[in-house]
């Protein structure tokens, strides 16, 4: 599922209400076979409600957010044994695995800030499926990119989407869009416009959607 729009269209935002890292004021939200309301009923047991979800819900930053201190390793190990409690053998062979689909076994005693931007993208994306997720968010996952990472990444997505993982996915790059969406939602200024399956990307049903198409 891709979230299509210019900036400030409430893209991000939305991503961060998919898994409570901010709170809507009202309404609700079914995610990874859990169900909201807000206000919430029971703000006391919201804070832990959330923190369960992100356990299904895993999230890749436009900015990465990798532990600078820590290797990449340690970068994957880390809430995989603090927050799930996985055993610490297995969790290294999980690290191996991922390392290793996404190209960056020899990079597993790296530090971050050795890394490109494609190659600490990669090290966000496993780091997330370190948590066996059930829904992926990525927040611009080409952001700064140059056109041969960004196919890298788009072939990374459409492999993840043959895993059964959900995947949504924000950017205001219409070709990208094209590479990887499914579905499609249009934004602009916090509301929907246009909601779909990928042949809207083709096929617009909005004047708002075409003119973004053109740009």
């Amino acid at each position: 599922m891709v979230l299509l729009g210019p900036s400030g269209a409430g893209k991000s935002s939305l991503l961060r209400l998919l898994n409570l890292l901010d709170i809507p004021d009202a309404g609700t939200l079914t995610i990874a076979g859990e169900q909201f309301s807000f206000p919430d009923p029971h703000p006391g047991k919201l804070q832990k409600r959330a923190q369960a979800l992100r356990c299904k819900v895993g999230m890749v930053f436009q900015q990465y957010h990798l532990w600078p201190h820590l290797t990449v390793e340690q970068n994957l190990l880390e809430a995989p044994l603090k927050v799930l409690g996985m055993d610490k053998a297995r969790a290294r062979d999980k690290v191996g695995e991922l390392l290793g689909q996404l190209k960056l076994a020899d990079k597993r005693q790296a530090w971050p800030g050795s890394l490109s931007g494609g190659q600490q993208q990669r090290v966000a994306i496993a780091r997330a499926l370190m948590m066996n997720p059930e829904v992926l968010l990525f927040d611009e996952p080409t952001a700064a990119l140059d056109p041969e990472i960004t196919k890298e990444v788009a072939e990374i997505i459409l492999q993840l989407g043959k895993t059964g993982i959900t995947q949504v996915i924000v950017t205001h790059e219409v070709g990208f869009a094209r590479r990887v969406a499914t579905r499609v939602a249009y934004l602009e200024q916090g509301r929907l416009v246009e909601y779909g399956d990928a042949s809207l990307l083709d096929h617009p049903q909005t004047r708002r959607l075409a003119e973004f198409l053109t740009h």
